[in-house]
């Protein structure tokens, strides 16, 4: 674990250090890149980017030919925190304890600084020092993934799902789409960059469903049992605001029986992967570790 921490440490700050030099250096009007740059300086654990990195690194391949793509890749997740936010969707004054981009910023300012994340995301790939094969499959599975038939769908089916008791199996085909896609696009990303043939590629992407599902998991989880500081946001706001969630359907004890299910089929599609480190394993345990 402590080369692992290292490693994050290491490129966590890299990975930073891409995101702001490449917002500071647009020819942008200065209110939008402050905006921009306010949710990108907010914190967190860099999960996503820190993923495809990690599998590369798992490949035996050079990580800092994966930067831009890492960088592109918590822009998006960025900007779908900011319009998550807004009073039209989930309508939150915290993220990771901070206000949220539309109560410093406005709402027209907030809307449009994740719209600029996401577009330029797609350009930072497209400038990525990849084969054009490489950098063309990155943006089609991208777009699949952040779009209507991932993260934005989820989002959608998410928001029809409120005030509604659904079934875990329908609430595991919203957080598939709304959280575990981007997850899977990050495995995936390090594979296409690594090289991973079709088999390869298709283990990564399992082993990620899982940890996205097991992440989701634990988010409901916490945000029953855990602390204000602890998730950056209101303790229970899933719940007032009438959403499903894995505990409510399926009990406390349930739910964590889910997660330690999810955690062991992540493992588990690893085992015949030609991997020269254990980092993908130990970051499917970090998924949990946090207090459940």
């Amino acid at each position: 674990m402590t080369l692992l921490k290292t490693f994050i440490d290491t490129y966590k700050e890299q990975i930073e250090n891409t995101m702001y030099e490449e917002i500071e250096n647009l020819n942008a009007p200065i209110s939008l890149i402050k905006a921009m740059e306010y949710s990108l300086r907010a914190g967190g654990k860099r999960i996503r980017p820190i993923l495809v990195l990690a599998t590369m690194e798992a490949f035996g391949r050079n990580c800092q030919n994966g930067l831009k793509v890492a960088a592109g890749l918590e822009m998006i997740h960025t900007y779908s925190l900011i319009h998550d936010d807004l009073p039209s969707m989930d309508d939150d004054d915290l993220r990771r304890g901070k206000p949220t981009n539309h109560k410093v910023f406005g709402e027209a300012q907030a809307i449009l600084a994740g719209d600029a994340l996401l577009t330029h995301s797609f350009y930072l790939i497209a400038t990525s020092e990849l084969t054009a094969e490489q950098r063309v499959n990155l943006i089609t599975e991208l777009s699949l993934s952040a779009g209507a038939e991932g993260m934005v769908g989820g989002q959608v089916a998410d928001i029809e799902g409120e005030d509604m008791v659904l079934t875990p199996q329908e609430l595991e085909s919203i957080h598939q789409r709304k959280t575990g896609r981007l997850l899977e696009f990050s495995v995936l990303a390090g594979g296409i960059m690594s090289g991973a043939d079709d088999i390869q590629q298709a283990k990564l992407k399992e082993y990620a469903k899982h940890i996205g599902l097991a992440f989701q998991i634990r988010d409901d989880i916490l945000d029953v049992e855990g602390e204000e500081e602890e998730i950056g946001k209101p303790v229970g706001s899933d719940e007032s605001r009438n959403k499903s969630t894995y505990p409510a359907l399926l009990g406390m004890e349930g739910a964590k029986q889910k997660l330690s299910s999810h955690l062991t089929f992540a493992k588990d599609a690893l085992q015949d992967l030609p991997l020269q480190n254990d980092y993908l394993t130990l970051i499917a345990d970090m998924i949990v570790q946090r207090r459940s």
